[in-house]
Protein backbone atom coordinates (compact mmCIF):
# COMPACT_ATOMS: atom_id res chain seq x y z
CA UNK A 1 0.00 0.00 0.00
CA UNK A 2 1.30 3.55 -0.80
CA UNK A 3 0.96 5.58 1.50
CA UNK A 4 2.21 9.61 1.65
CA UNK A 5 4.83 10.23 4.95
CA UNK A 6 4.94 13.62 7.14
CA UNK A 7 9.41 14.63 7.20
CA UNK A 8 10.41 17.56 8.98
CA UNK A 9 13.63 19.78 7.96
CA UNK A 10 15.12 21.68 10.47
CA UNK A 11 17.18 24.89 8.71
CA UNK A 12 19.14 25.91 10.97
CA UNK A 13 20.67 29.29 10.71
CA UNK A 14 24.05 31.10 12.28
CA UNK A 15 25.58 33.87 11.22
CA UNK A 16 24.31 34.04 7.75
CA UNK A 17 24.17 30.37 6.34
CA UNK A 18 22.38 27.26 6.85
CA UNK A 19 23.37 23.56 8.27
CA UNK A 20 23.71 21.18 5.63
CA UNK A 21 24.86 17.31 5.87
CA UNK A 22 25.62 15.17 2.97
CA UNK A 23 23.11 12.00 2.75
CA UNK A 24 24.76 8.82 2.67
CA UNK A 25 22.58 5.24 3.50
CA UNK A 26 19.23 6.10 2.62
CA UNK A 27 17.36 7.65 -0.13
CA UNK A 28 18.88 10.07 -1.51
CA UNK A 29 22.28 8.87 -0.82
CA UNK A 30 24.80 11.60 -1.73
CA UNK A 31 22.33 14.37 -2.10
CA UNK A 32 22.94 17.67 0.54
CA UNK A 33 19.60 18.03 2.92
CA UNK A 34 19.25 19.47 5.89
CA UNK A 35 18.85 17.61 9.53
CA UNK A 36 15.71 16.37 9.60
CA UNK A 37 13.26 13.17 9.70
CA UNK A 38 10.13 12.02 10.25
CA UNK A 39 7.65 13.48 12.55
CA UNK A 40 6.74 10.64 15.63
CA UNK A 41 3.30 10.03 17.10
CA UNK A 42 1.71 12.90 18.95
CA UNK A 43 5.20 15.06 18.73
CA UNK A 44 4.79 18.67 18.39
CA UNK A 45 6.98 20.11 15.06
CA UNK A 46 9.27 22.13 17.35
CA UNK A 47 9.60 18.81 19.25
CA UNK A 48 10.64 16.87 16.10
CA UNK A 49 12.85 19.76 14.99
CA UNK A 50 14.93 19.73 18.44
CA UNK A 51 14.78 15.88 18.59
CA UNK A 52 16.33 15.34 15.03
CA UNK A 53 18.88 18.07 14.83
CA UNK A 54 20.19 16.66 18.59
CA UNK A 55 20.45 13.12 17.21
CA UNK A 56 21.68 14.15 13.70
CA UNK A 57 24.28 16.53 14.82
CA UNK A 58 24.63 17.01 18.57
CA UNK A 59 23.32 20.63 18.55
CA UNK A 60 20.54 22.40 21.06
CA UNK A 61 18.75 24.93 18.79
CA UNK A 62 16.53 27.48 19.91
CA UNK A 63 14.00 29.48 18.68
CA UNK A 64 12.10 27.18 16.56
CA UNK A 65 9.36 28.38 14.49
CA UNK A 66 7.31 27.43 11.47
CA UNK A 67 8.83 27.80 8.01
CA UNK A 68 6.65 26.13 5.03
CA UNK A 69 5.83 23.01 3.81
CA UNK A 70 6.43 21.37 0.19
CA UNK A 71 5.14 18.16 -1.38
CA UNK A 72 7.63 15.95 -2.24
CA UNK A 73 6.87 12.81 -4.88
CA UNK A 74 10.17 10.76 -5.71
CA UNK A 75 8.70 8.14 -8.16
CA UNK A 76 11.79 6.88 -8.80
CA UNK A 77 12.31 5.61 -5.36
CA UNK A 78 8.38 5.10 -4.67
CA UNK A 79 8.39 7.70 -2.13
CA UNK A 80 5.97 10.74 -1.37
CA UNK A 81 6.22 12.81 1.63
CA UNK A 82 4.96 16.53 3.00
CA UNK A 83 7.85 17.89 4.45
CA UNK A 84 7.36 20.80 7.08
CA UNK A 85 9.90 23.20 7.21
CA UNK A 86 11.29 24.58 10.63
CA UNK A 87 13.49 27.71 11.08
CA UNK A 88 15.64 27.63 14.23
CA UNK A 89 18.95 29.19 15.46
CA UNK A 90 22.06 27.26 16.71
CA UNK A 91 24.14 29.62 18.60
CA UNK A 92 26.52 27.52 20.23
CA UNK A 93 28.60 24.36 19.02
CA UNK A 94 29.50 22.74 15.98
CA UNK A 95 28.01 20.25 14.05
CA UNK A 96 28.91 16.62 14.78
CA UNK A 97 28.44 13.31 13.13
CA UNK A 98 26.04 11.69 15.12
CA UNK A 99 25.01 9.08 13.06
CA UNK A 100 27.65 7.74 10.92
CA UNK A 101 25.75 5.69 8.87
CA UNK A 102 23.17 8.38 7.33
CA UNK A 103 25.81 11.27 7.30
CA UNK A 104 28.89 11.64 5.46
CA UNK A 105 29.83 15.50 6.55
CA UNK A 106 27.94 18.68 8.13
CA UNK A 107 28.81 22.32 6.33
CA UNK A 108 27.69 25.43 6.88
CA UNK A 109 26.74 27.10 3.14
CA UNK A 110 25.51 30.57 2.31
CA UNK A 111 21.52 30.40 0.75
CA UNK A 112 22.45 31.46 -2.42
CA UNK A 113 25.89 29.04 -2.95
CA UNK A 114 24.45 25.94 -2.13
CA UNK A 115 26.24 22.64 -3.04
CA UNK A 116 25.15 20.30 -5.64
CA UNK A 117 23.41 17.93 -5.62
CA UNK A 118 20.71 18.43 -3.40
CA UNK A 119 17.81 16.46 -2.21
CA UNK A 120 14.58 16.48 -4.16
CA UNK A 121 12.71 17.87 -0.73
CA UNK A 122 15.42 20.96 -0.73
CA UNK A 123 15.11 21.31 -4.76
CA UNK A 124 11.29 22.25 -4.16
CA UNK A 125 11.90 24.68 -1.43
CA UNK A 126 14.36 26.44 -3.44
CA UNK A 127 11.98 26.25 -6.10
CA UNK A 128 8.86 27.80 -4.15
CA UNK A 129 10.74 31.27 -4.03
CA UNK A 130 11.40 30.21 0.20
CA UNK A 131 14.12 31.74 1.03
CA UNK A 132 15.11 31.89 5.29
Amino acid sequence: MSVVRVGLGVIILREGKVLLHKRKGAHGSGHWSFPGGHLEWMETWEECAARETKEECGLDIENIRFATATNDKMPDEDKHYITIYMLADAPAGEPQIMEPDKCECWEWHNWDSLPEPLFIPVQNLIASGFKP
